[in-house]
């Protein structure tokens, strides 16, 4: 009974720290040059499962675009890299902005909840995924950057 509790209070213990390592932890912002009225901007870079780099755009377009500013998203702007060896053939890169991480993530909720977005990537997705791999990072400005 006693190996039992051992046991148990070990995988406790252990899936407790494993859970703090694997989950993304949010930091205060610590350099003095953050600026203090930065918007929350989030760099989103996009990897397109072979041969569906132009439904991948398409789909930004035609749907994404239109409902990332119903919730609340600013697009800063769309690009690809103009080197192959750096993913012209693949790879898309973007920013918008929030109005702080906490709408980001209503935002991000809000999103991928609502049903004309599950029904443009349901639709486009019909012939198989678009997307192998997505990337994001947090940012904010510095205090001497001329957009917050």
């Amino acid at each position: 009974m006693q190996t039992m509790k051992t046991l148990s209070v070990i995988l406790s213990v252990g899936l407790f720290t494993l859970t703090i390592l694997t989950v993304p932890q949010v930091t205060a912002q610590t350099s003095p040059s953050v600026a203090k009225d930065s918007r929350c901007f989030e760099l989103r870079t996009y990897y397109a499962a072979p041969g569906k780099f132009e439904a991948m755009n398409a789909r930004f377009r035609d749907h994404t675009c239109k409902l990332f500013k119903k919730h609340g998203m600013e697009l800063v702007g769309f690009w690809i890299p103009e080197d192959k060896d750096k993913g012209a053939e693949n790879t898309m890169v973007y920013i918008v902005a929030h109005k702080s991480r906490a709408e980001a993530k209503k935002s991000w909720a809000a999103f991928v909840n609502d049903p004309e977005w599950k029904k443009a990537r349901d639709e486009s997705e019909a012939n198989g995924k678009l997307v192998d791999k997505v990337e994001s990072v947090y940012l904010s400005a510095t205090d001497y950057s001329p957009m917050k």
